[in-house]
């Protein structure tokens, strides 16, 4: 499958597992609701008895199926054509025939990248998992997917609401150009849509959660990736202030410190984010480029501009005159980068539980001694010799200059940016902080089989929501994944994640930098020699928005 915008060659042969391990956090499969009459033409399902509800601008149904309550593709704003197009969510119409919420339809416009490529634009819709016959008011939890801002969709939430039981909303925001374009001609603040787009379903479920079943007032927010970084801009936003109460981020620092990012603009949970003016300078390349740098209003002109070439155009996702594709200092939305927020303590109420992975990767690997010395020379420029004296090759056992490589850019981009974060927000909140440590997940498609992938990105999801044709887990994993399950929405029902079944997980403190590290068969434990065993006094050096 060629994708739109890619450079043959040696980038590409890297470039889609990369993507591969943002998308899948969490791209939903086919609805079990879509049915194929032979001619290629999906059927929508009909409506279940007793699932009918009314919201705030009209009723919807769904189905029942496997103990679960699902509406699909619920409309949480007005479809952003036209002259919405980059432009803040409005109120959706109201309407009095019930809406068959039994098909989730397409996801929101992106290239093609894991999946086919996505041209719908009417996509401001929310998914929601309720217990078939649990009573309430239940927790909620509002997932915000990942895939690098690009790519994705939300996941089905079913083992989170059956475990929990909670019920679990899956948000779809605007990705890509589509999200985050900025340019002077759409007025003052422009950009993150995304961001307006996810506070928009928060105000929805403040609205509307409860006729589903849901506790408006305990409301948590989680996201790989993407998703994490989406928690931590939500976290810091004064538009999403007393919108939900808890947050879990996981895998939300992922960018590039020193060197160059191939793989996403600026966008994590420590990135130092473009500001205003920059990204309406790649607002004014990106305009140029699809036709519409000399017109006397750009802005009609973008609107006008068919998704296709829209997608095109932005397909690479890194590179000259391909727009803002990701977070901006936008003065409204995010006055400021979330680093530097949560350095500043400028964050709202909330309890965090906040993680990543040890061996988190975002960059090509290594695959020989040789590699490894090349990749830390372009990555670290002038500290790379010290990089290598603190990593030096012969300490890792085969394959070397991949496990050494993959060390390196988990613990500077990853690990380290993670607990300079825990120390700054503990300042202000109540944080859990946990390190996925479990080498043994089954390794997702994405990545290559004959390497030692390790705790590896975003790992701990396939356990909160298991993937089609997932392999079958180890009682030693089951384990671990009855663990996180519990944890998770433990968290979101009493606002600890130490709950029965559980290990004693004690808040991480300025002065006790207590972590949770997550292994298989029942054995996580407390740890606080993370910052000693991945060299975060050296890393923590080159974190952005010192203090």
């Amino acid at each position: 499958m060629k994708t739109p915008g890619k450079a043959p060659g040696r980038t590409r042969r890297w470039l889609l597992p990369a993507v591969g391990a943002a998308v899948v956090a969490l791209t939903p499969a086919i609805p079990a609701a879509m049915a194929d009459d032979g001619g290629g033409a999906a059927k929508v399902a009909a409506c279940s008895d007793g699932t009918t509800v009314t919201t705030d601008k009209g009723p919807v149904c769904g189905t029942i199926a496997d103990g679960v309550k699902t509406w699909l593709g619920v409309p949480y704003a007005a479809p952003p054509l036209a002259n919405l197009r980059w432009a803040a969510p409005q109120p959706h119409a109201a309407w009095t025939t019930p809406i068959q919420a039994t098909d989730q339809g397409q996801p929101c416009a992106q290239p093609a990248g894991l999946g086919n490529q996505s041209t719908n634009e009417d996509c401001l819709k929310v998914n929601i998992t309720a217990p078939q016959n649990a009573t309430g008011p239940l927790p909620v939890m509002v997932e915000l997917h990942g895939g690098g801002f690009r790519f994705g969709g939300p996941s089905d939430g079913k083992t989170l609401v059956k475990a929990g039981p909670v019920i679990h909303v899956g948000v779809r925001y605007r990705l890509n150009v589509m999200g985050f374009l900025a340019h002077k001609g759409f007025g003052e603040h422009a950009g993150n849509y995304a961001f307006r787009d996810q506070q928009a379903a928060l105000r929805w479920v403040q609205t509307n959660i409860a006729k589903f079943g849901g506790d408006p007032k305990n409301v948590t927010i989680f996201g790989a990736s993407a998703g994490g970084s989406s928690v931590c801009a939500n976290a810091v936003s004064p538009g999403s202030k007393g919108l939900f109460q808890k947050g879990i981020p996981q895998s939300g620092e992922y960018n590039s410190r020193l060197g160059n990012d191939v793989q996403w603009q600026p966008q994590d949970c420590a990135a130092k984010l473009p500001t205003e003016a920059e990204a309406q300078a790649a607002g004014d390349r990106f305009a140029a480029a699809v036709g519409c740098g000399n017109v006397a209003d750009a802005a009609a002109c973008l609107r006008a501009v068919p998704v296709e070439k829209l997608l095109q155009q932005s397909g690479r996702g890194v590179g000259a005159d391909v727009g803002t594709q990701g977070p901006v200092v936008d003065g409204e939305v995010l006055p400021q980068s979330p680093g530097q927020a949560f350095a500043d303590g400028n964050i709202n109420d909330i309890v965090m539980m906040h993680g990543v992975n040890r061996d988190e990767t975002q960059l090509p690997a290594a695959t020989t001694p040789e590699q490894y010395k090349t990749n830390v020379q372009q990555q670290y420029g002038p500290i790379a010799d010290q990089v290598m004296k603190l990593y030096p090759i012969e300490r890792f056992p085969d394959p070397t200059g991949f496990i050494a490589y993959r060390t390196i850019v988990a613990d500077s981009n990853s690990v380290c940016p993670a607990l300079v974060i825990d120390q700054r927000m503990a300042k202000k909140i109540k944080v859990y902080a946990w390190q996925n440590d479990n080498a043994d997940a089954p390794p997702m498609f994405f990545l290559d089989k004959t390497k030692p992938n390790g705790a590896y990105h975003i790992s701990e999801s396939m356990y909160l929501s298991p993937m089609p044709n997932q392999a079958e887990l180890t009682p030693n994993q089951k384990a671990l994944a009855a663990q996180v399950v519990s944890q998770w929405t433990g968290f979101a029902r009493t606002g600890t994640p130490e709950v029965p079944g559980t290990p004693a997980w004690t808040p991480f403190t300025t002065s006790d930098n207590a972590v949770l590290s997550l292994v298989s068969a029942g054995d996580s434990e407390l740890t606080r020699e993370i910052s000693r065993q991945h060299h975060c006094d050296f890393w923590s050096k080159y974190v952005a928005f010192k203090k």
